[in-house]
This record gives structure tokens, C-alpha cells and sequence, in this order.
């Protein structure tokens, strides 16, 4: 590696989405940030940490499978979980222990997306 040349971090992560004002409502009611556009726009963008979240709106033709996830890191996972839960969102399970290190539960958003919503223990 060549000086100047470290990595620093994620900036963003885009997701694309068939239904935008379906999608921003789910990320407003888990709590997320919306910093530009909104229901009716082709893009918006949620503050997370000092990284973004965007969306960006796609034909219905725009398909996709399992691709990953993100792991989003949160004070609170069980408060996240509740949230959720009241919110009428339906994660895959509820919060649990990793033998990695982390307290999770995972999530997907309308087009499929999932989401980890993560805190490191100890």
C-alpha cells in the first residue's frame, strides 16, 4: 500500500427501490434521518453515523436477488427491535447474541433489502 492510500470508510450505501414514498416511510418509522428528497423524489439520502443511506428510485423491471446486507450500528438493539414491532414492522427474529461479538436482529426493508441492525458486545 502506497501512501495515501488507506481506506477510511463506507460515505454511502445506495439501495434501489420500486415504491420511494413506501421505503422512506419504513426508514422514517425505524428512526433514520432524512436529509434529502423524500417520498415523492428519485433520490433521498438518510444520515447514519457520519455515513449515509440513500435510495434511489427504479423501473418495476429493475430486478434483484440476495445480494447481502447492511449492518447498521445502533445504542440500542432491543429498543430498535420494539420500535420496529410497534411500528407493525416484522423482523426475522428477535434480538440475539452472536457468537461474533455483536447483539443483532435482522430486518428487510419493502424491496427486500436486509438490514442488520447490530451493537457490539463487551
Amino acid at each position: 500500500m502506497t501512501e495515501g492510500s488507506a481506506v477510511r470508510g463506507i460515505s454511502a450505501v445506495t439501495l434501489g427501490t420500486h415504491n420511494m414514498a413506501e421505503a422512506v416511510r419504513f426508514y422514517r418509522e425505524l428512526g433514520f434521518s432524512l436529509v434529502h428528497g423524500g417520498p415523492k423524489a428519485a433520490f433521498a439520502s438518510f444520515a447514519v453515523g457520519v455515513s449515509y443511506l440513500n435510495l434511489i428510485a427504479v423501473q418495476a423491471s429493475q430486478t434483484w436477488g440476495w445480494w447481502g446486507r447492511v449492518i447498521i450500528h445502533v445504542d440500542d438493539v432491543d429498543a430498535f427491535y420494539q420500535r420496529a414491532m410497534a411500528r407493525g414492522l416484522r423482523p426475522q427474529a428477535p434480538p440475539a447474541n452472536a457468537p461474533w461479538g455483536e447483539r443483532f436482529f435482522h430486518l428487510a426493508d419493502p424491496d427486500g433489502h436486509e438490514l442488520s441492525l447490530a451493537r457490539p458486545l463487551g
